[in-house]
């Protein structure tokens, strides 16, 4: 499963941004450090980009540029979490999360009390997965797991949630890094979600709410 790279000149024209625009998000830290892939090719060496990565946060920087600062940007895309309490019902009067989805994940972790945000986080993901049918209860119940087990790995660096099936039986899997995945013949790739995405969505709407 390799990604798609695109060349910085490439990235520039198709986006129709200028190389002090790329950079300054770069100092920023909008866009990671590990995103500018360094390659030799016939011409020497040229810088490369994950492209359906950085395509999707140019085009989320570009949505919310007007309405919040760079370094509110910067807060939304900081890989470490807001440290911020909510509670279920504020959550759920927002719109942000479905009822059904804090159901399930009080009913399997026995939570109660306020939500910090990475317990929020996990709500939020499961509860995208379950209304888009993407996943059953079963694999709703591996995620969480999952989730669980890898908190602090998940906290720490950039992260990959892979569904796979094969004969109908399910796993789940955390991918670290850029690294290509390779499965056996016959697996099919059900869903794949980019931890930190997710993360970015929900802090967006966090910090729009609160602006507001």
């Amino acid at each position: 499963m390799e990604q798609e790279l695109i060349s910085k000149k490439d990235l520039l024209d198709v986006k129709g941004i200028s190389y002090g625009q790329l950079y300054r998000w770069k100092r920023k830290q909008l866009i990671p450090e590990d995103w500018f892939i360094r390659k030799s090719t016939f011409t020497g060496q040229e810088t490369f980009f994950p492209k359906e990565k950085i395509f999707a946060r140019i085009d989320k920087i570009q949505e919310m540029k007007d309405d919040l600062s760079l370094d509110d940007l910067a807060e939304v895309f900081a890989p470490n979490a807001t440290p911020t309490d909510f509670t279920a019902e504020n959550l759920v009067d927002r719109g942000l999360i479905s009822k059904q989805a804090f159901d399930f994940f009080i009913d399997q972790r026995n939570f109660v009390g306020t939500y910090q945000f990475e317990d929020i986080l996990q709500v939020y993901l499961l509860d995208q997965l379950l209304t888009a049918g993407d996943i059953n209860q079963e694999e709703a119940k591996m995620l969480l797991n999952l989730l669980k087990d890898k908190a602090e790995i998940l906290q720490k660096q950039p992260c990959d949630i892979i569904f796979t099936r094969k004969f109908g039986v399910s796993s789940c899997m955390l991918v670290i890094g850029q690294n290509p995945i390779y499965f056996e013949a016959g697996t099919k790739i059900v869903k794949q979600v980019a931890f930190y995405t997710i993360a970015e969505q929900l802090k967006s709407q966090l910090a729009r709410g609160e602006s507001t």
